[in-house]
């Protein structure tokens, strides 16, 4: 009988803090999202009033439709960027490897808030440093946070410096485990290392790069530390996220449609992720 419930016993701490600050949020949250509740006294039933509020709320599509832009703009140019960059740190014949990979590490474990502080100063529209080189060219000075058209470029310039970094650690680790002799027989062939790029690296790192674009769905969709010190979701609501909308519902104790914006979310993200790996799985 102790042989039996050894196991039991050994995984129960785990499942104990799994239970209690996961399952029971999770199922919580569910309930809430059914309610009308502001954080204090009993909740009222509202059944689904959350997510009709929710689902025919302009302000609701806006903040995806932004999160989807920054989307485009953020995770395509980071793979291709991570490729390329992974590509050369892997070369053995590169000196000082070790130093470049620490170098593109630096700006992920960089705490965020400190580096939004930093991009507000340096793209201030009157003080700024870009702008005050930018003159120097004679041209004219840039808006870059006060602005809807360069809001969201700024703030996708902000998430490719700080995260590309992890990217190309991800990438890396993939490169590292595609076999040489592939590389060797391709040279053999006559293949150039732009035919063995497109060829060999891209296709055996199909898996890969189908995590680490799971990977950054997530967190674009959960942006909020970015757009709440950069921009405030501003102007004119151009960077306010999914993230940085479901934090609104929190400020105002709106807890029951806070509750239904998460699950709206969680769906969505899930919905993708699921797509990304159906899209892997056809092509394997």
């Amino acid at each position: 009988m102790r042989r039996r419930l050894a196991p039991y016993v050994f995984v129960l701490p785990f499942v104990a803090v799994f239970v209690a600050f996961s399952v029971y949020p999770l199922f919580f949250t569910a309930r809430l999202s059914f309610t009308d509740w502001r954080g204090t006294g009993a909740a009222t039933w509202v059944g689904w009033d959350n997510y009709t509020y929710l689902l025919t709320n302009p302000a609701f599509w806006s903040s995806l439709g932004n999160s989807a832009v920054l989307w485009l703009l953020i995770v395509p140019v980071q793979i291709v960027l991570g490729i390329l960059v992974a590509v050369l740190l892997n070369n053995a014949k590169l000196r000082l490897r070790g130093l470049y990979r620490v170098a593109f590490i630096v700006p992920f474990v960089t705490p965020l808030v400190a580096v939004a502080q930093i991009w507000v100063v340096l793209f201030d529209q009157r003080y700024g440093a870009v702008n005050a080189f930018l003159g120097l060219f004679g041209l004219p000075d840039t808006g870059w946070l006060t602005t809807s058209a360069w809001s969201k470029p700024t703030l996708a310039l902000l998430f490719l410096w700080k995260t590309t970094g992890f990217i190309v650690i991800i990438l890396l680790s993939g490169l590292q485990s595609i076999n040489a002799s592939i590389y060797e027989a391709a040279d053999l062939d006559g293949a150039s290392k732009a035919r063995q790029l497109w060829s060999i690296t891209v296709p055996l790192l199909r898996r890969t790069i189908g995590f680490a674009v799971v990977l950054q769905t997530l967190a674009v969709f959960q942006m909020f530390a970015e757009p709440f010190v950069v921009t405030q979701g501003g102007p004119y609501g151009s960077t306010t996220t999914a993230g940085y909308y479901l934090y609104n519902h929190i400020t105002r104790a709106d807890l029951g449609t806070g509750a239904a914006n998460s699950f709206l979310l969680v769906v969505l993200v899930m919905a993708l992720s699921l797509l990304f790996v159906r899209l892997l799985r056809a092509k394997d």
